[in-house]
């Protein structure tokens, strides 16, 4: 039976507040916690890559988890609404973090208990996002039936994430000083709170809307068996692995680029020039995952889009470092590389989640099972291990380049050019080599073409009619 209106209307409902936590945490907790409450940045890019760390083996045991789960609601919206609800208080508590006071009685937040708060409330958060993220993905393949269907949700899916994730690029730094009302970290703590409520609300219409079949069976498996099934699907790993290197070079830019027009562009009115370049750029993602890719899709298959996407995104990288060093700092000139870079993305986005999903029926095939909440479990993992890598690249970055809320004068002070130099190679350089390595990889190994699906799908058909 095909999903109604209401029902895929309601799965994307639900990505747009997924993605709307996941970016806020991604692209602004280095900058949270170091640029503003001054948690030394090495220290804090070690925090979010250990998480990530402790990740790989949680993340994979909660696709078992809900491969095991039976209950009369089904197996998986149990979990996402508990892992709605405890990662929206987690995810306020991070952006709460508790002042203490100076020797002088002055507010202050750096310190050895700073750190462990920052380390125990961004660990739990990775925790309680896994609970809810591994079982929404892994509906996908529980409720299409392949080919055009399940590349449609997928589709609709991600380019609602998209928007959730564009919806915080756009309004955070315009709505955190305005309800901090000039306290930028007073600022994002109700604006966490405000994310968190839309977050449980918009996954509760998800939940009341998509309904399961709570007699559906789906295998279980032990740890070791299940590492073994992932490492047997060779396309699984190839797409996770791309997915890896497209991420990190993704949030890497994410990371560093309010300090880029903070510290590097500079001048009185950087948050506004931030704010105006996010929104176009957001703009864009949201308009290439929901009209320049299907648009594309018309005319290429998913793989000649892949590579173009991958070409108009290193393309974009290189303009704007050469802009970089021409000390460019129009940011309506800025938005040309970010044309290429913001559309090449919100293209990816997409794709990997239908390769992921295609991925699915291909180990089916091969080993005769069908461990959606598994291989779907290892890209909550990889993003997330994406996230860690990059913050920890943009920490070092920073810790280097000595850039911190004492530096606004930065670009101006000539013994910083080199400090300058290190933000800006990093921010376009590093993606790009990430990027050459994802697509020298997706060349040599991936094989699901659209020609290739569309046998394995008519075999999987004629396995299953003749059971």
């Amino acid at each position: 039976m095909k999903l109604t209106g209401k029902e895929k209307a309601a799965y994307g409902i639900g990505a747009v507040g997924k993605d709307m936590v996941y970016m806020l945490s991604a692209s602004y907790i280095l900058y949270y916690y170091q640029d503003l409450l001054g948690v030394n940045a090495i220290v804090m890019g070690a925090i979010l890559m250990a998480a990530r760390v402790f990740d790989a083996f949680n993340d994979p045991i909660m696709g078992i988890i809900v491969a095991k789960t039976k209950t009369k609601w089904g197996k998986f919206r149990p979990w996402l609404m508990i892992g709605t609800i405890t990662n929206a208080i987690i995810l306020f508590m991070m952006y709460a973090a508790p002042p203490t006071l100076d020797a002088n009685g002055m507010i202050a937040y750096a310190g050895s208990g700073l750190v462990a708060y920052a380390a125990v409330f961004y660990i739990l958060w990775g925790v309680t996002y896994t609970m809810m993220d591994i079982p929404y993905w892994s509906m996908i393949p529980a409720l299409t039936k392949g080919g055009k269907e399940r590349e449609g949700l997928s589709t609709l899916a991600r380019s609602c994430a998209g928007v959730g994730s564009a919806v915080i690029t756009i309004i955070t730094m315009m709505v955190v000083p305005a309800l901090g009302k000039g306290d930028e970290v007073v600022g994002f703590k109700w604006f966490a709170l405000i994310i968190a409520i839309f977050f449980v609300v918009a996954i509760g219409i998800t939940c009341l809307c998509i309904k399961e079949d709570s007699t559906a069976q789906m295998e279980t498996t032990s740890v070791k068996k299940m590492f073994k099934a992932l490492v047997s699907n060779d396309q699984a790993m190839t797409v996770v692995v791309t997915i890896v290197f497209i991420n990190t070079a993704l949030y890497i830019t994410s990371n560093l680029l309010i300090y880029f027009f903070k510290y590097d562009l500079g001048g009185a009115d950087w948050n506004g020039a931030y704010v105006l370049f996010n929104s176009f750029g957001g703009g864009i993602q949201i308009l290439s995952m929901m009209l320049i890719y299907p648009l594309f899709r018309k005319f290429l298959s998913n793989v000649k889009i892949f590579f173009v996407s991958f070409g108009m995104a290193i393309a974009g990288y290189g303009i704007l470092f050469i802009m970089m060093l021409t000390n460019c700092a129009n940011v309506y000139l800025l938005m040309i590389p970010g044309f290429f870079v913001f559309c090449a993305f919100g293209c990816l986005t997409v794709l990997t989640t239908v390769f992921l999903a295609n991925s699915v029926d291909y180990g089916e095939l091969k080993t005769e099972r069908r461990d959606e909440s598994v291989i779907f479990s290892m890209q909550t993992f990889v993003v997330k291990l994406a996230s860690g890598v990059a913050a920890f690249v943009a920490s070092i970055c920073l810790q280097f380049s000595n850039i911190s809320s004492d530096t606004s004068n930065v670009v101006v002070d000539a013994a910083s050019k080199g400090n300058v130099l290190i933000l800006r190679v990093t921010m376009s350089i590093i993606p790009i080599i990430g990027l050459v390595i994802a697509g020298v990889i997706f060349a040599k190994k991936y094989i699901l073409t659209d020609e290739k699906m569309n046998e394995i799908n008519l075999k999987l058909a004629e396995k299953k009619a003749g059971e």
